[in-house]
């Protein structure tokens, strides 16, 4: 009814019988829509352990919440387990992918009505794998596989630290099963993975390490706890051919170490015009680093800018884009440096972002009575297809199946 419209809002308050009127606001209401459903985890801000995690669907049309899945309501140490990384394919639920960790731990895949359970591990890659990003179209995924460790600070306002001592690229294909080396670089860190709209290209993060070059493998993790701010990721990005399923040669995107600050999380817009991600001082965890903004890289005119608008003076980190490119979501820290909250901002068509508000809630204490922090916020055009019960019995009951290796050719 008002979109593309502004709305005028009074505000009368009845205090001790008294009425007291604020000054007139307005409110610009955009032309394009969001997509209806927000789905992100719920976790302890805590920094050592977790108890109860779980997935979780908002419609955006009303306050309903859907529980996609949920690990334990009562603390149970023989079942317990963590649920991270969900993505899905081209902002539609129809396929969709997370990881359990430790007990009943695998990769579930959900689509054409069925739920399976996989184990990705394979002797030939680096470790388990961890960040996804599906093909628009295919049946394709590119993971990052890390290995993982944190510090915590002591005299520093960024209570922690969360540092990959070895990360590489790799491809998995859901239909045969198969899962291959993309990049394998004991020196080159590569991680946060994302295919563009066209699916012919993956934008990745990379920093360099050489003395990782100069040491053994068994010292890395203790290189990386030395020196955490040695750390400096650009975003580079892989050429495809989805006929020959060939991989080009890397290419630089931002070159963030000339600046000596660090970046996370490529996201490229639907149009394939725009590249979204997090600015930091150092490292690739950003949700836990004050210094971190949203910026943009326009890929046509490659000019790169803040998004001013949406930015805090606290951690403003993973985000996602709408499927009409028009809205984007993130996690921030603004409200009170210890929980993230989703944010959205306003695109427009000129590449300029607009003020950022937090999630609406039914109940104006909700966010304030959560003791607990949203991550990973993915828009998606459609609800999960599944109930959290069947997603707990593929879980519990499921082996989970294993991959094949198989090399793929590369530039």
């Amino acid at each position: 009814m008002c979109k593309g419209k502004t709305i005028e809002v009074s505000l009368y308050i009845e205090r001790e019988g008294k009425w007291s009127v604020f000054p007139k606001y307005k409110m610009d209401v955009a032309e394009e829509p969001i997509d209806e459903y927000l789905s992100y985890r719920l976790i302890e801000p805590g920094y050592e352990l977790y108890r109860q995690v779980g997935l979780y669907q908002r419609n955006l049309t009303n306050f309903d919440v859907q529980t996609i899945y949920e690990n334990n309501r009562a603390f149970n140490r023989p079942e317990n387990h963590c649920v991270n990384c969900h993505n899905y394919q081209n902002y539609s639920t129809k396929r969709m992918l997370f990881h359990v960790r430790a007990a009943m731990g695998g990769t579930i895949f959900a689509e054409g009505g069925k739920i399976t359970k996989m184990n990705l591990k394979n002797d030939s890659i680096l470790s388990s794998s961890v960040y996804p990003s599906w093909h628009p179209t295919k049946d394709w995924v590119v993971f990052s596989s890390n290995q993982t460790g944190q510090i915590f600070h002591i005299l520093d306002t960024d209570k922690i630290e969360v540092l990959d001592y070895g990360s590489d690229l790799i491809f998995y294909n859901v239909g045969t099963r198969e899962i291959s080396n993309i990049l394998k670089t004991p020196a080159d860190l590569e991680t946060f993975p994302c295919w563009n709209p066209a699916g012919d290209r993956v934008y990745y993060c990379v920093a360099h390490r050489e003395d990782f070059l100069e040491n053994p493998d068994s010292t890395h993790s203790k290189l990386a706890v030395q020196s955490p701010q040695k750390f400096l990721y650009n975003i580079m990005s892989i050429p495809f051919d989805t006929l020959t399923m060939t991989f080009g040669a890397p290419q630089m995107e931002v070159p963030c170490t000339e600046i000596e600050r660090s970046a996370s999380v490529p996201r490229i817009s639907p149009d394939g015009r725009y590249l979204l991600f997090t600015l930091g001082k150092y490292g690739q965890f950003h949700i836990w680093h004050k210094s971190a903004d949203l910026y943009v890289k326009d890929l046509q005119t490659g000019y790169i800018y803040p998004l001013v608008e949406a930015n805090s003076s606290n951690v403003d980190s993973y985000h996602s884009w709408s499927s009409n490119g028009r809205w984007i979501v993130f996690s921030s820290r603004r409200d009170d440096g210890s929980f993230t909250r989703p944010y959205f901002t306003y695109f427009d068509k000129n590449g300029k972002s607009h003020k950022a508000f937090m999630l609406p809630q039914e109940d104006p204490e909700h966010n304030i009575m959560l003791f607990k922090s949203y991550n990973v916020p993915e828009l998606t055009k459609d609800a999960v297809p599944f109930t959290c019960e069947q997603f707990r019995e593929a879980i519990y009951n499921q082996e989970g199946d294993t991959v094949a290796y198989k090399e793929i050719r590369k530039f």
